[in-house]
């Protein structure tokens, strides 16, 4: 799930996780670095990557 932030889409990733029994990604919890430092564009590309690699999942971000 993609979207802005206070739409809603962690609130809907957990439920839709939980109901379909999927692990949950959330992708702001991988970006960010203590005291708020984002990771670069590279590095987001390649967790991404990793990531959906899986077989099943629920991503939500931004």
């Amino acid at each position: 799930m993609v979207g802005s932030g206070g739409a809603g889409k962690s609130m809907l990733a957990r439920k839709l996780s939980k109901i379909l029994r999927l692990p949950l990604i959330n992708l702001d919890a991988r970006y960010w670095r203590p005291g708020w430092v984002q990771t670069g564009k590279d590095e987001r590309k390649q967790i991404v990557s990793e990531l959906i690699k899986r077989d099943r999942w629920v991503i939500d971000g931004n």
